[in-house]
């Protein structure tokens, strides 16, 4: 058994920037690669950003590239998601999500676990 937990959420203006927390809890060594994805009204889940199990590889989305960065704590088990110069088109709610394989997909079905979902309002 295993349980993300994620925080960070919240309300910025355009320009800001906002960290994201996802904390495994449980079953730890089930999660390897772990990803974020975010999800507008209306729209399906989108890839964002993936990590390697150690952290040695990273992966972005071109729209966010340079101005989101992964990075990952495994002594805290948590993995974060730093996000500058917020866009409106950032609105979104944020997820993270896990797999047991050592491998940074960017599709959702590949990914068995998820957070509960940070949400992210940006205003102009």
């Amino acid at each position: 058994q295993v349980t993300l937990v994620e925080s960070g959420g919240g309300l910025v203006q355009a320009g800001e920037s906002l960290r994201l927390s996802c904390t495994v809890s449980g079953y730890t060594d089930s999660v390897a690669a772990m990803a974020w994805f975010r999800q507008a009204p209306g729209k399906e889940r989108e890839f964002v950003s993936g990590i390697s199990g150690h952290g040695s590889y990273t992966d972005y989305a071109d729209s966010v590239r340079g101005r989101f960065f992964v990075s990952r704590d495994n002594a805290k088990y948590t993995a974060y998601l730093q996000i500058d110069s917020l866009k409106l088109e950032g609105t979104a709610v944020y997820y993270c999500g896990g797999q047991g394989r050592d491998y940074t997909s960017r599709s959702e079905k590949d990914y068995r676990t998820w957070g509960q979902g940070n949400q992210v309002n940006v205003s102009s």
